[in-house]
């Protein structure tokens, strides 16, 4: 028997149209809009300096010698922090219904397409389902585990949001060992896999747990060898230093400037993908031999958690191969001394200094979903592999792989000069602008041969 109290959804999307679609658009754009903007405000200003002269010319207290200070700067890093807290939640929400889309259509089936409008509302109606549902944990479990786990792997994804540069004063704090950082509090996420497994005193969950440890400690050598080369190409480990050693032109970009720099991309996009658990290398979760994997004895609000974490990394994947090889924020034709003629001399940006800034988000943001879209396909596109190809794929194939572009860069960066890396870069654009160009035209042909399935958006 179904009750229901007034109009339910269906109907009411029926009789209000219109106001179904714009509830969904003003939930597609106007919060990732809003965080952006908030993110644009909050990160420049995000300096002692910058909130010891903001309090002292508008609100006359000289902050720097106020024993409240800490608590100012403390207050204002907590809302930094919600800010990316935010984002990653709303990204990892949103790329679902992205992936569960475009497979739909891979698979010539709709997808979701019936909560807002053309579905994308399913992710909001998914997450307020699993915060209700009931928090089961097992009888036998380690409780206090079982219950941190999910915990350690948020903080693995969360930590890296600070030293990402998502525009070219949109950073939360742009740290001179800021690829160190990187590499070591991506472990955390190792932790939170192999907790959970151990914890939840199941055979399935400790398998995946096993796996996940195995694989993520296994690619994380030859990613971190792999991101050596653009640091060897830039001489800095800051993020923005070597965003800032590329230009805005393709040409300009590190993946295109050395031949061993084009290989390293590959490799660190593998690893990143081997290290993220996405298809296809989720062997830590493999529903079809583990029943999920380590985190098979979860639910409700600690399983949307592991979720979350598993599509908002697809962000700090493809920010990272964005940042490190394909010229970041850098838009093409705007220079270093632009950006600052903008700044101005006072102690506020000019407008036209903020207009920049929301480029050079705008550059990253599309550069970023490109690959994040690449990603999707790759997961629908590939079968699983087994555990011994995905170690074999790593220790003979990919390490000495990233030793020998480390090695090769050494000698590209003293043996080449500037000229030489130019006309590099020129080669490797047009190689790959003819190879992409081929691969679409064949993908396209391929569409079109397959019989009776066309390639149809119009109920989208």
């Amino acid at each position: 028997m179904r009750i229901t109290l007034g109009l339910d959804s269906t109907s009411l999307t029926r009789r209000y149209p219109r106001l179904a679609i714009l509830a969904t658009l003003f939930m597609a754009f106007a919060l990732p809009l809003g965080l952006y903007l908030a993110a644009l405000a909050v990160f420049p200003f995000n300096t002692p300096e910058i909130l010891n002269g903001l309090a002292r010319e508008w609100l006359g207290w000289d902050l720097a010698i106020s024993p409240y200070r800490n608590l100012v700067y403390a207050g204002f890093l907590l809302l930094v922090a919600g800010i990316a807290v935010t984002y990653a939640a709303v990204f990892g929400g949103a790329s679902t219904w992205v992936e569960r889309r475009v497979a739909g259509r891979m698979q010539s089936r709709i997808g979701p397409n019936r909560t807002g409008y053309a579905g994308f509302l399913a992710w909001v109606a998914d997450a307020v389902k699993m915060i209700l549902k009931e928090d089961t944990i097992p009888a036998s479990a380690d409780n206090l585990l079982f219950r941190a786990a999910p915990y350690f792997s948020m903080v693995g994804l969360l930590l890296p949001f600070v030293v990402l540069p998502l525009g070219q004063g949109t950073v939360v704090t742009d740290m001179n060992v800021g690829v160190f950082y990187l590499a070591a509090t991506s472990a955390f996420v190792v932790v939170g896999i192999l907790v959970s497994g151990w914890s939840s005193n199941s055979k399935w969950a400790l398998f995946g747990g096993i796996r996940g440890a195995a694989q993520v400690l296994s690619y994380e050598i030859p990613a971190g060898i792999a991101l050596m080369v653009p640091v060897l190409m830039a001489g800095t480990l800051s993020m923005q230093g070597i965003v800032r050693a590329q230009g805005g032109c393709p040409w300009e970009w590190f993946v295109f400037r050395n031949p061993a720099a084009f290989v390293a991309f590959f490799i660190a996009v593998t690893s990143s993908l081997a290290e993220g658990n996405r298809t296809p290398f989720d062997l830590p979760e493999a529903e079809s031999e583990l029943v999920a994997g380590y985190h098979a004895e979860y639910s409700g609000f600690r399983l949307a958690i592991f979720l979350m974490v598993e599509w908002a990394n697809m962000w700090i994947m493809a920010g990272l191969a964005v940042t490190m090889f394909l010229g970041g924020w850098q838009i093409p034709g705007v220079t270093a001394e632009m950006y600052e003629h903008a700044r101005g001399t006072g102690l506020l940006p000019t407008p036209w200094w903020f207009g920049l800034q929301m480029a050079s988000m705008l550059m990253f943001i599309i550069k970023t979903w490109a690959l994040v879209f690449l990603f999707i396909w790759l997961r629908w596109t590939l079968p699983r592999v087994r555990v011994d190809q995905l170690m074999t794929l790593c220790w003979k194939y990919l390490v000495p792989g990233a030793f020998l572009c480390f090695i090769v860069t050494l000698l590209w960066q003293i043996l080449v000069p500037p000229v030489g890396m130019r006309y590099t870069g020129y080669a490797f654009t047009l190689l790959t602008a003819f190879l992409l160009v081929k691969f679409l035209l064949a993908t396209r042909r391929n569409i079109d041969k397959v019989k009776g399935d066309r390639v149809d958006l119009s109920n989208w």
